[in-house]
């Protein structure tokens, strides 16, 4: 029977069902940032051809081994099985009120660690996902919230959790924790770090911060190993992620209270919290205690990068040029100070720092950066160069932006879709159509798909001026792959939001 619900679940966009895609687990070495529905259909697909349903049900009650090494040694069928314990164990919690007598009457014979994280995060995303909205283009930016004035009836809920379903927040949270607790109960199981981490985690997502301090105390006065170091910079990195600030700050400073120390990691994280926001003061006054002589936590290249990334893009926030130049010249400081301490900055730091000079037109300190890093043999990417197409195409200095276009490929960088589109519009607005033209054809045989809109914007200029239009096979080749585009992109927003 449980066959059927993984075929059901993999087959969903086909067939409709009751219970939610998120009762199968995403497996381990699947990218879960972007779900891929068609990658776990072809792994469930080649595993039912491949093997048959008489010898998976031999391994169903079986020790369950991580997926990552069952899959990556080719035992897709005992991979199957893993999924398949999981999914009739999601089932049964969901579908029963009374979650200790329900896995009592499973019978699965071992529990294990990879078990019952899988489950705990399969909940997570059943549970705590959001309603789908009405445009699914838009995205709320991480924002500061408060939680007291979001208990008032008149104040709105700003951010992700506006999107959620109260009711069905609550029921996870409390089914999880029921289940946390049963399971530590079996014979030879024991909770460790990583069972620990989960259920802060759902706790965290769930933004329930009584219960996770009293949580976190208890699983820290229980028994030492469960709230470590990580598992409180994992919680301060979603509260952080929830827009929740103070609380992840908060958590920071009550790690004395859970026994654990914080490490530069620990430090990196709220300091990127507090910039995601915009407190930037808080986050120096961090920086500046990581720096004090004697200091356990010194700061490493990785803290210089997020304090000039997050000034550089907090720089385009504010339509005050005082702010602009202020937050962009803190930025240039503490690259300077970076090199001056000894850190080799990376090409995400260069890039992020030269980004933000040629959004606000500081071309001239771009250009220095640009050539310090062919100084210091770091060398540059497709995101540096598009920097400046950007920049020189939105000045109209188009001969520059083909200039850094031609540039790019004699470096053997490919170009991209965000490459070519910013020459096309400047050279559209300049007249030369028949270049545009050229700049789309070329793009179409590099592999490159444009947007539909700058498709448009140059037929219907070509047309317009009464001249040749594309060539039929490049008509053809753009429209498919922007049919083909828009399938994915939608195929993607409903898994997101289902």
């Amino acid at each position: 029977m449980f066959w059927h619900l993984i075929l059901r679940t993999c087959a969903r966009p086909l067939y409709s069902f009751k219970l939610s895609r998120s009762l199968l687990p995403r497996p381990k070495y699947i990218n879960t940032s972007t779900p891929n529905l068609f990658t776990e259909t072809r792994l469930f697909l080649f595993a039912f051809h491949t093997f048959s349903i008489s010898n998976c049900q031999e391994l169903e009650n079986s020790t369950a081994p991580n997926v990552t090494q069952l899959c990556s040694h080719g035992r897709v069928s005992e991979c199957v099985i893993f999924s398949c314990n999981v999914a009739k164990i999601v089932e049964m919690i969901i579908q029963t009120d009374d979650i200790e007598v329900g896995l009592d009457g499973l019978g699965l014979k071992t529990w294990t660690i990879d078990i019952v994280c899988e489950v705990l995060r399969t909940l997570q995303r059943n549970f705590l996902k959001e309603v789908k909205q009405k445009d699914p283009r838009q995205r709320f930016p991480i924002v500061e919230r408060c939680l007291w004035k979001e208990a008032q009836k008149d104040q709105s809920i700003r951010g992700t959790r506006g999107l959620r379903n109260p009711l069905s927040v609550k029921q996870g949270v409390d089914k999880a924790l029921r289940f946390y607790s049963w399971v530590g109960k079996q014979d030879g199981f024991a909770h460790v770090q990583l069972t620990c981490q989960e259920m802060a985690w759902t706790l965290a997502r769930a933004n329930l911060l009584k219960t996770l301090w009293r949580f976190l105390h208890e699983m820290a006065r229980k028994e030492s190993g469960l709230v470590t170091t990580k598992t409180v910079t994992s919680v301060i990195k979603v509260l952080g992620e929830e827009g929740l600030v103070k609380e992840a700050l908060a958590c920071f400073y009550r790690m004395k209270q859970f026994h654990c120390k914080p490490d530069s990691i620990t430090y990196n994280t709220i300091i990127n919290a507090l910039c995601r926001v915009g407190k930037f003061s808080k986050a120096r006054f961090l920086f500046y205690q990581m720096k004090m002589p004697g200091s356990r936590c010194p700061p490493d290249a990785f803290t210089y990068t997020i304090l000039i990334t997050s000034y550089c893009k907090h720089s385009m926030h504010t339509s005050c040029r005082k702010a602009v130049n202020k937050r962009l010249q803190e930025a240039n400081r503490l690259f300077k100070e970076m090199c001056y301490d000894g850190f080799m900055p990376d090409v995400v730091t260069y890039n992020c720092l030269i980004d933000g000079l040629c959004k606000n037109s500081k071309i001239d300190r771009a250009l220095d950066i640009f050539q310090q890093m062919h100084r210091d043999g770091c060398p540059p990417n497709k995101v540096t160069y598009n920097s400046f197409i950007r920049y020189h195409s939105t000045v109209n200095d188009v001969d520059k932006a083909v200039e850094m276009l031609n540039k790019m490929k004699e470096n053997n960088i490919t170009p991209t879709c965000s490459s070519y589109t910013p020459v096309i519009h400047a050279l559209y607005k300049g007249g030369r159509l028949e270049e545009a033209s050229k700049v789309l054809i070329e793009m179409v045989v590099k592999e490159s798909v444009p947007r539909s809109y700058t498709y448009k914007l140059v037929t219907d200029a070509l047309r317009k001026a009464g001249k040749d239009g594309l060539p039929a096979e490049v008509c053809r080749k753009i429209e498919l792959g922007i049919e083909a585009r828009d399938r994915h992109v939608k195929r993607v927003k409903d898994m997101v939001y289902t």
